[in-house]
């Protein structure tokens, strides 16, 4: 529940500071002090290799300063709203994998951009089951299913999606942390609407199911034997008490991901640091039911990125 991130307090900075440094010193002679107490005394407190690994999804709104001004003003609302449809559709379509978050916890974990935004959770699966639901809900905006009229004001809208796995610490109720750093590169880097996948990220579905590819034919009951899913503080009473939209007890071609491809696409160069990214194109099928009016639903097929493999 993205609650054991690591917090690093000011006060307790200040103090190390306050015993092993000084604030301002004027000298007639300018001398290197020796940092050895006030680089240790930090690195204790700061304990970096203990600092815990969460997943960021990175969403951002495709040439957002595009748009005419008064279109602008109203797309920061349509985000919003189709953030919160999403935070309910994955609560309501994965109660097993979701059963830790809430929509408070979720949006507690949101960084905003202004043409988008990072999420904090616990690890990729839950990313890339975000991802996939707000790419169905986008796809029924898009399609003049959800507010049609104000669909035709806007316009169409195209998001870029990443997800890395990597440290995440939190300073003075902001986070930060390589994850977020890697996550904003790669978003950066691409110009084609992908869903660009971090190594780290690769190497957990590797580890956890044999490869993204496995997303086809994995059930719930597999995912609940993923390590972080099977710790005792996950109720496991839901997996017979609920269903999840996506991963049944068995394999289905008609509902589900029903196509999930991979590939690497090449790495990106920033300062020195050097990013392995991967391509990720899923192809989900949902069946939606208006709360409105249940009477109406309708069986919706997507793509989660896509299929360009062109260079970063």
């Amino acid at each position: 529940m993205t609650s054991n991130i690591r917090k690093l307090e000011h006060g307790e900075i200040r103090e190390i500071l306050a015993r092993c440094d000084q604030r301002v010193i004027f000298d007639k002679t300018n001398v290197i002090p020796d940092d050895s107490e006030l680089n240790k005394s930090l690195k204790e407190y700061v304990g970096y290799r203990k600092i815990t690994s969460k997943s960021v999804l990175g969403l951002d709104i495709y040439q957002y300063s595009s748009y005419c001004e008064f279109e602008q003003t109203l797309i920061p609302f349509l985000f919003k709203k189709i953030f919160h449809s999403t935070i309910k559709l994955c609560l309501e379509n994965h109660p097993f994998i979701f059963q830790k978050y809430s929509r408070e916890i979720i949006e507690k974990h949101f960084i905003s951009t202004g043409d988008g935004g990072f999420i904090i959770f616990d690890n990729p699966m839950h990313s890339l089951l975000f991802a996939s639901n707000f790419a169905i809900v986008l796809r029924i905006y898009n399609a003049f299913h959800f507010y049609p009229r104000l669909r035709k004001i806007i316009g169409g809208m195209s998001v870029r999606y990443a997800i890395t796995y990597d440290k995440i610490y939190q300073y003075a109720n902001n986070f930060y942390g390589r994850a977020i750093i890697n996550n904003a590169r790669m978003i950066a880097s691409d110009n084609l609407n992908r869903c660009l996948i971090g190594e780290n990220v690769h190497s957990w579905f590797t580890t956890n199911m044999e490869g993204f590819e496995n997303l086809q034919v994995i059930t719930i009951d597999d995912i609940a034997n993923i390590y972080e899913f099977s710790q005792d503080d996950y109720d496991k009473s839901l997996l017979n008490t609920t269903t999840d939209k996506l991963f049944g007890k068995e394999p289905s071609r008609r509902e589900g991901i029903i196509n999930s491809d991979i590939l690497k696409i090449g790495n990106i160069k920033t300062k020195q640091t050097e990013l392995n990214v991967y391509n990720l194109h899923l192809q989900v099928s949902l069946r939606l039911v208006n709360d409105d009016d249940p009477s109406q639903e309708k069986v919706v097929t997507v793509s989660l990125g896509n299929l360009n493999t062109s260079g970063i």
